[in-house]
């Protein structure tokens, strides 16, 4: 099963990081043999939310309203920081809430420091609310993400003019330096088929995100095969894309492995008992063992 890469959720919301930090957490990640550490993203919260979160049985959200929300964009230098080769990302990074030249100069500088560890997870968004209280149309977020995912790739050339879109434009004679390190792959989350032609088309990979009820592998297995035919259908190759599979425990995921990645997962992402001394290092032994 050589290939097949694990990566750890450090948490940026909640209690925890009062009480742990992020820095030690992801060290202790990284340690253990974890390649990739993940962050989430929500700017605002409401009490009561009329939106339907999309990844959970009951649409429900499964955290408090008012836990603390660290902002992943700011939080991703004290990964870096704390470790030396894990790639570190946001799964999902919510774009279109944010000043797209900004943004792609927040990751190119972010990528650069960190010798080119970046994964720049982005989704469309699902929380009406939040969307209104930015004062960002929700009904165009999916157009938007379409358009900053093309100005973040213009803008980490250095120059990203002239460029004329529906939303932003750049005009010619632009610099937007310091480029990133590396290519920075842009992982695009989501399930639905807008989510999934967007992975295809414009994105380096899929970010899969199934509720707690799913059939892991019915859904990664589904979620491929309509990756692959838009790609198809654009003439894409898919050489080198990645299939994020964001699970939860590993314990419950471990015995999937071996399926996943005849499906083409490459990246296997899970929750770790950060409270637990051996906590990280006796979720990577089950799953290199399922790998194995």
């Amino acid at each position: 099963m050589a290939g097949l890469r694990f990566g750890a959720k450090v948490d940026n919301y909640g209690p925890a990081v009062a009480r742990l930090g992020m820095a030690q957490p992801a060290a202790r990640a990284e340690a253990a043999g974890f390649s990739s550490l993940w962050l989430s993203d929500h700017v605002v919260m409401v009490p009561h939310t009329r939106s339907v979160f999309p990844f959970t049985d009951d649409g429900t959200i499964y955290w408090d309203a008012r836990d603390p929300w660290y902002e992943p964009v700011v939080c991703l230098p004290v990964l870096a920081a704390a470790t030396t080769t894990a790639e570190i990302g946001v799964g999902i990074l919510i774009a279109a809430l944010r000043h797209p030249v900004i943004l792609a100069k927040q990751l190119a500088s972010i990528d650069a420091i960190s010798g080119g560890r970046l994964l720049a997870g982005v989704g469309a968004g699902w929380m009406a609310e939040e969307f209104e209280i930015l004062d960002v149309p929700f009904a165009s977020r999916g157009e938007r993400l379409d358009e900053w995912i093309m100005l973040l790739r213009r803008c980490w050339t250095g120059e990203p003019g002239p460029f004329t879109g529906r939303y932003y434009s750049v005009p010619e004679d632009t610099f937007c330096y310091p480029t990133p390190a590396r290519s920075v792959p842009i992982i695009v989350g989501g399930m639905s088929v807008p989510a999934l032609r967007r992975a295809a088309v414009a994105g380096d990979g899929w970010l899969a995100l199934p509720k707690p009820s799913d059939d892991i592998v019915a859904v990664v297995r589904d979620g491929v095969a309509t990756v692959r035919e838009f790609a198809g259908a654009e003439g894409r190759d898919l050489t080198g894309w990645r299939c994020v599979l964001n699970a939860h425990d590993p314990q419950d995921v471990a015995p999937l492995v071996p399926q996943l990645q005849e499906l083409g997962v490459t990246d296997v992402v899970v929750d770790l008992d950060y409270d637990t001394p051996d906590g990280p290092e006796r979720a990577f032994e089950v799953l290199s063992k399922a790998a194995a």
